[in-house]
């Protein structure tokens, strides 16, 4: 196999690359990294999980000169994703005089006008506030060289497709262009015409980053799906190894489920659309540093979340499309480690069941006989209606006799808490941007436990 010296990245930078412990280079890598060191332009078909990220940044970091000025831009559609390639690039150069920053909405903008001022090579950023940074003459893209579109199609999906071409329009059209994406649609070939010098085409099969995972699914009634949680988590949650990762269809959803399972004794926490930036990348700090092991996450974590030790997926709520199920579980079997990926099945989702199936290749087992659990679904079933509405799912998340008018007022306003002109705030452990406020006494009786032990992910080892 080919190494990574012998592809032609940069001593230093392969230095630090296996100090993270990679040694040899990926299928998308060996084949992309050549052809951006020789200054082609280049449009790459790859799922997430395949070491894509790699396969930019290396060959980026070995052709730009440290000098002290901006020569690479990479664009993206989240700041999760934003940090992420942030972070990996930090980390490869450490030997280097190479400086890069992350640059996206939700950052104080005066700190990153500091940052930028004493001068960075890359610049890592999300569209709309790299538009902010150059109306505001914080920013220069006149020296930019080398340009990456990464996600190039959810970028597009979110609405971003005129803030990249006006980004475009000030950058040298002798600039050279890498774009990513894992689906190729009509308005991404357009962009590629007009923009790119006659792109090698790269497509890595998505087979490749579903290889190590195991999929299965469970069929169950919407009213079991709680319990069945309980039971798949005890077992696996206790293990010092597990890292997990539980996706909802909302944001109710996913802030009600994890004040369940703390309720049930789990390490847990949420991230989802309410939280500010300061908390949801603290909140990922902490999973990451293994401080709690279970995240519950709406699709805000589908993409741009790089944690290589995550071994298990959920989907607590299948997704309505096909490609979301495949980021999803892309969270885990990262860089070639091994995960499992386990998708509850509700009646109203057997229809998508049956299109990640054609797409899998048949790939997903079902769990039914295994766990002796009975459902009478049926293959035709029509789409979910309404997947979204704020109320769904709310009966109880498998907990039968649920009924709002019985549960303590205290208790249905628990996921008021960021809400600051709330009475009876949540008390959540992990609402630690509000160290000063107090809380009512009785909502602490018989509801949380002290903050100590609920942090402590290595309980068993005091």
């Amino acid at each position: 196999m080919v190494s990574f010296e012998e592809l032609g990245i940069e001593k230093s930078i392969v230095k630090a690359l296996k100090e993270t412990g990679i040694e040899q280079p990926f299928p998308i890598q060996e084949s992309i990294i050549p052809l951006i060191l020789k200054g082609e332009d280049v449009i790459g078909r790859s799922n997430t999980g395949t070491g894509k990220t790699a396969a930019f940044v290396l060959p980026m970091l070995s052709k730009l000169n440290p000098k002290n000025f901006l020569q690479g831009l990479i664009l993206v559609p989240t700041r999760e994703l934003a940090i992420q390639i942030t972070s990996t690039i930090n980390e490869l150069v450490k030997y280097s005089n190479l400086r890069s920053v992350a640059i996206y909405g939700g950052q104080n903008f005066q700190m990153q006008r500091k940052i930028l001022n004493k001068g960075v090579n890359i610049v890592v950023a999300t569209p709309g506030r790299l538009l902010d940074h150059m109306n505001q003459r914080t920013i220069t893209l006149s020296k930019v060289n080398f340009l990456i579109l990464d996600e190039a199609d959810r970028m597009l999906d979110m609405g971003f497709i005129d803030d990249i071409k006006e980004i475009l329009s000030h950058i040298d059209s002798k600039k050279q262009i890498g774009l990513f994406s894992a689906t190729m649609p009509d308005s991404i070939m357009q962009l590629a015409k007009e923009q790119m010098k006659n792109p090698k085409h790269i497509n890595i099969e998505k087979t490749i980053s579903q290889a190590n995972i195991n999929q299965s699914y469970l069929m169950l009634y919407e009213k079991d799906k709680f319990q069945q949680l309980v039971s798949t988590l005890k077992p696996i949650s206790n293990n010092g190894a597990s890292h997990i990762i539980v996706f909802t269809a909302t944001k109710q959803r996913a802030r009600d489920l994890a004040y369940k399972l703390r309720n049930d004794d789990f390490f847990v926490d949420s991230i989802h659309g309410d939280l500010n930036q300061r908390q949801r990348e603290s909140t990922l700090s902490r999973f990451r540093n293994k401080k709690f092991n279970i995240l519950i996450a709406t699709d805000v974590a589908s993409r741009g979340l790089d944690i290589t030790t995550v071994s298990h997926i959920i989907n607590y709520d299948i997704p309505d499309d096909v490609e979301t199920y495949f980021h999803r579980i892309g969270r885990t079997a990262r860089a070639g480690a091994n995960g499992t990926a386990l998708s509850f099945v509700s009646q109203h989702d057997m229809f998508t069941l049956r299109k990640i199936q054609n797409i899998a290749a048949n790939s997903l087992k079902n769990l039914n006989t295994e766990y002796g659990i009975e459902v009478d679904f049926k293959f035709n079933s029509a789409p979910r209606p309404n997947r979204f509405r704020s109320n769904y799912g709310r009966r109880g998340y498998g907990q039968s006799g649920y009924s709002r008018s019985k549960v303590p007022a205290e208790q249905r306003s628990r996921n008021n808490y960021d809400n600051s002109n709330s009475s009876s705030r949540y008390p959540s452990r992990n609402n630690y941007d509000n160290s000063n406020s107090s809380y009512p006494s009785r909502r602490l009786s018989g509801i949380t436990r002290p903050l100590g032990r609920r942090n402590n992910h290595n309980r068993d080892s005091n």
